[in-house]
């Protein structure tokens, strides 16, 4: 049997390679080189400003590289469109738009049944599923402007799950949600990763990557280290990446050995 963490598929899902992001001519993002490998869900963590939410997009062509370039299971990401779900932060949607949640879920078909065409009851089927999944089923014709800040995130998690995707990228899934839609979430992603998916998310909370992530990226404008969780995310590499301004420094080590440890 394979080892998740180790994998030896000859193609990972996502290469980035020297790749540099500017805004307004200012560096963003130094010189990535990354193999991010299949079937691994990923906490992608660093300090504000550090490049997280960019570098994700980048992947997705959302914004413009300055250098380098990214492949996807070794395609131009406008080939492989249909292989990625995004979840994006939620700061980012219009939550007035007039759609219910069903709606929303069912954009997650598209890249299946096309912009043009009109999803078939298989689709709508597969969108129902996907809102009974996150626990949402009872709100399917509630407009999303109407919706908690924990049941939207719980909508668009439903929609990427829709689109039945190889790759994850969710961008700050969790902030601003109640404990029991975090631990919902959680939960669909260790399924997800459990059925081979990849999944990457930008994360915050230090005290919970070891008991959510088996790998790690750690970013400050540059990688500091990459790789799995329990061989990188260390003390040296925490301090590397966000220097004097953690200040959780030593309860996120304690967790972290209290995890290897099995308490």
């Amino acid at each position: 049997m394979s080892d998740p963490v180790h994998p030896t598929e000859a193609v990972p899902p996502i290469q980035i390679h020297d790749m540099t992001i500017a805004y307004h001519k200012k560096p963003v993002l130094w010189d990535v080189d990354l193999d991010v490998p299949e079937g691994v869900l990923v906490g992608i963590i660093g300090p504000n400003g550090a490049g997280k939410s960019t570098m994700i997009k980048a992947v997705m062509d959302l914004i413009p590289k300055a250098s380098g370039w990214v492949k996807i299971y070794d395609r131009p990401y406008d080939q492989m469109r249909s292989a990625i779900g995004y979840v994006p932060q939620r700061e980012s949607v219009d939550w007035d738009f007039p759609v219910n949640a069903l709606d929303v879920v069912l954009m997650g078909r598209y890249g299946h049944v096309g912009w043009l065409r009109r999803p078939s009851s298989e689709d709508r089927r597969i969108a129902a599923e996907a809102l009974e999944k996150v626990g949402m089923a009872e709100f399917a014709q509630r407009q999303i402007s109407q919706l908690s800040g924990g049941q939207q995130q719980r909508v668009f998690l439903a929609r990427a799950l829709a689109q039945d995707a190889r790759i994850y990228m969710m961008d700050e899934p969790f902030a601003g949600v109640d404990a029991a839609t975090e631990r919902a979430i959680i939960d669909i992603l260790i399924e997800l990763r459990s059925q081979g998916k990849t999944i990457l998310v930008v994360h915050h909370d230090l005290q919970t990557v070891t008991a959510y992530f088996d790998w790690v990226i750690m970013l400050n404008m540059r990688v500091v280290a990459a790789g799995p969780t329990n061989e990188v995310f260390t003390d040296e590499n925490l301090q590397k990446t966000y220097g004097g301004r953690l200040t959780v420094l030593s309860q996120a080590a304690q967790a972290m050995a209290d995890h290897r440890r099995g308490n």
